[in-house]
């Protein structure tokens, strides 16, 4: 361990960090604020769907269409909530503030859900959205303050970050399962009760570590000297009380149908201004701004299927995959695990591949490529699982095909999500690059709540069976095959119009 002098902006004086393993101290402290925070929101992605089945349709089958729908919803406003803390963050109370009010937000959103009674679920789903949009994309922002703009090491800490974000996910649904399932329960409300309450818990450690640890900073992202007040801070919470969480109950209440209505309405307007900055800025800045969108809608595409991890392939592993391993049967949030296991595994190794590659690295276009034909892969084994695997006694599928699928979709996430970010703030109009990540964290929620509808088209109106599920995946398989094929087909286009950018 050393100090060293960190520059962190141009204008901003310098600030000395005692290193840790490398990083300025301050990376661990928001490492594990992450990983609490991550834990809480993967803590009930495996148990949502199966929740609102047993709890408000009194475990018919035909309460999986609409709790597929209603997750997809939610996993759609949590990104378009996102949107908005960068502006609140910004504008008015600071990084650090807008990190703990979104941690107290969000852990009461957690705790309310556990809490029976539909409207009381949804207004707790509510309550994590606005929480989690003063939250998540603010202290991601935080980890690049902490390194000057030239530092060499600013790649590796962002990869440190998302170690944390990954093993937050990876902890999650092994402990909630083992807590509702081993200690009190197997099933019912109770148990769904501690794993939202687990999740709440994981919330307020996380609070805990970033308002302990928030010294470590030395004063980044803290308001400005003439905002030191709470004022600012009540009045936020004020318009999340009284506007954010009453918005968001209500898009949650909407036809999903509907909902998509008005998340594409609502990337219109972004699409459009970007358009226009790019054409003032000229014919380089317009060409990018084409070649972002259009990569944009293939990203659209990509989450549509990833996201049926957890939506119908919960139901899937519920009902039609033999998780029997001798006396033990494997816990179906279990597999909501094996994504993060197969990023920190697979994620180096394809960072060395790569850099392996030298010039025939594929191009970003074509990466993306990869990566929706990866995902169509996990679904083709889906098709053969069900068409070919099924056991004739048991009408179910081996363990190891779903296994599979989550490792294979890792490879896809892995070959498209991380350069993602990076390819918006490099082909972004230079007046614009906020609004272009939001056109961004849009891409994903459309893709999101598209997820929840064609789950729901899986399940259709009797529950998920291996027929239902077959004729859904196979269409699955073939709209990623196609996407990944006609990017493929696009790229020499797209890298034309993106100027150079690598």
């Amino acid at each position: 361990m050393s100090s060293t002098t960190t520059t962190i902006n141009p204008g901003t004086p310098p600030r000395e960090f005692k290193q840790v393993l490398g990083h300025p101290q301050p990376l661990w402290m928001l490492f594990m604020s992450e990983f609490w925070e991550r834990f809480a929101f993967y803590g009930i992605r495996w148990a949502m769907v199966l929740y609102i089945v047993d709890e408000f349709y009194a475990g018919d089958a035909s309460g999986e269409r609409p709790a597929n729908e209603l997750y997809g919803a939610y996993l759609a406003l949590v990104y378009a909530g996102a949107i908005f803390g960068g502006y609140i963050a910004d504008k008015l109370i600071g990084f650090q503030r807008s990190i703990l009010l979104g941690a107290v937000i969000m852990g009461a959103g957690l705790f309310m859900i556990a809490i029976p009674g539909e409207q009381i679920f949804k207004l707790g789903l509510a309550t994590v959205i606005v929480g989690n949009g003063l939250f998540k994309p603010i202290i991601s922002t935080l980890v690049g303050k902490l390194y000057a703009e030239n530092d060499v090491r600013r790649d590796s800490g962002f990869t440190i970050f998302y170690m944390g974000i990954n093993l937050g996910a990876m902890v999650a649904p092994i402990a909630t399962q083992y807590l509702a399932q081993e200690i009190f329960g197997a099933n019912g409300m109770p148990a769904y009760k501690v794993v939202f309450m687990a999740a709440g818990v994981g919330m307020i450690l996380s609070f805990i570590w970033f308002w302990v640890g928030r010294r470590l900073l030395q004063g980044i992202g803290a308001p400005d000297a003439d905002a030191q007040g709470m004022g600012a801070v009540i009045k936020v919470l004020l318009v999340g009380v009284v506007i954010g969480i009453p918005m968001f109950y209500f898009l949650l209440t909407i036809d999903a149908t509907m909902l998509q209505v008005l998340l594409m309405l609502l990337f219109i307007g972004p699409a459009i201004m970007l358009l226009v900055e790019g054409v003032r800025e000229g014919k380089v800045a317009r060409d990018k701004v084409i070649a972002m969108l259009l990569i944009f809608g293939f990203n659209v595409m990509f989450w549509v299927f990833f996201e049926q991890a957890g939506s119908s392939f919960n139901f899937l592993a519920e009902k039609i995959v033999d998780r029997t391993m001798g006396d033990w049967i494997f816990p179906t949030a279990w597999f909501q695990s094996v994504n993060s296991v197969a990023i920190i595994t697979l994620a180096p190794v394809l960072a060395w591949l790569w850099v392996k590659m030298g010039s025939a690295n594929p191009s970003i276009p074509r990466k993306f490529g990869i990566g929706l034909i990866f995902n169509g892969l996990a679904f083709l084994l889906l098709m053969l699982a069900l068409s070919q695997f099924v056991d004739p006694e048991t009408l179910k599928i081996p363990f190891w095909t779903l296994f599979m699928v989550y490792v294979i979709q890792s490879i896809g996430e892995l070959c498209l999500s991380p350069i993602g970010l990076s390819m918006t703030t490099k082909l972004a109009p230079a007046r614009l690059g906020g609004l272009a990540m939001g056109g961004w964290f849009l891409s994903i929620a459309i893709g999101n709540n598209l997820s929840g509808i064609f789950a729901g088209q899986v399940s259709g109106t009797e529950g998920i069976s291996t027929d239902s599920a077959l004729t859904g995946f196979t269409f699955g398989f073939w709209a990623l095959l196609g996407s990944g094929v006609l990017l493929f087909l696009l790229a020499p286009l797209i890298n034309k119009l993106m100027h150079g950018v690598k």
